[in-house]
């Protein structure tokens, strides 16, 4: 029987925390990893339904993509809401980890996902130098805007996309960063020769400065463009691990 601590140890392996930014608070974050695991549930956030769905299936270890914890905190208070979840897992004997810039860096666990899902001739996923973590990708053909939207909002099953472009302008060749894009990394998606830029958040400042280089914009939403990253982790540990139960928290329904 695995160990919380086999798990870990590979996400460690594939998803090192030293390559982290600097800000970033991955790994271990309530309870202990020397203990058997039960089966383990894969979220993008850790939310009470995240736990419920822990509670309700008998796992004993959560893994998710945003820590719950950035930084210090002062107290452990139930009448604020990052307490309370801190509290419902140490009470609910959950060890929970967290796995964030360091799998966002690890391209073909993050966003090369994230590219074939959104139809990326796989052969052309390929980081981009100078940009950190997101992926530069070619269409099997060219396709308007309005078309390649649509296509966005249905491969991520997402309730929306923003442009501030003409639906009109054709596209083919897309750089893709899950969670928000930087504006740093303008220069090198130029560089490129992306068409098009899409991630979950593009401050319209961003989108603006991208206009005036001849790049489109798509904002496509944090959850609907990283969640393809916990669904593939999940995947991931099922192959490494086909012992141990996993479970994918699906959303926000159902809070305790």
């Amino acid at each position: 029987m695995s160990r919380i601590k086999d798990i870990t140890d590979y996400l460690d392996k594939i998803c090192p925390p030293e390559t982290a930014e600097e800000w970033d608070n991955p790994g271990l974050q309530t309870g202990k990893r020397d203990k058997k695991v039960t089966s383990a549930v894969v979220s993008l956030d850790v939310t009470s339904a995240a736990i419920k769905k822990c509670i309700d299936t008998g796992s004993n270890l959560l893994i998710s993509h945003h820590p719950l914890i950035f930084g210090g905190i002062n107290s452990v208070n139930e009448e604020d809401t990052n307490g309370r979840l801190l509290s419902l897992l140490i009470k609910n004997d959950i060890t929970y980890y967290a796995v964030h810039t360091n799998l966002d860096v690890a391209h073909e666990y993050s966003n090369f996902v994230l590219a074939r899902k959104l139809g990326a001739v796989p052969e052309s996923v390929r980081a981009v130098e100078g940009v950190s973590y997101g992926a530069y990708y070619e269409l099997p053909e060219a396709v308007t805007l309005r078309e390649y939207m649509q296509t966005i909002r249905e491969a991520l099953n997402s309730t929306g996309t923003i442009s501030i472009n003409s639906a009109d302008n054709t596209l083919r060749r897309v750089f893709v960063q899950g969670g928000a894009f930087e504006e740093s990394h303008i220069p090198s998606v130029k560089e490129s020769g992306a068409d098009l830029v899409i991630s979950g958040e593009i401050k319209h400042h961003v989108t603006v400065l991208l206009a005036h280089e001849g790049i489109l914009s798509v904002i496509a939403g944090h959850n609907a463009t990283e969640r393809v990253f916990a669904e593939n982790l999940k995947k991931v540990l099922e192959g490494q691990f086909p012992e141990v139960p996993f479970y994918y928290d699906e959303g926000y329904e159902n809070m305790l």
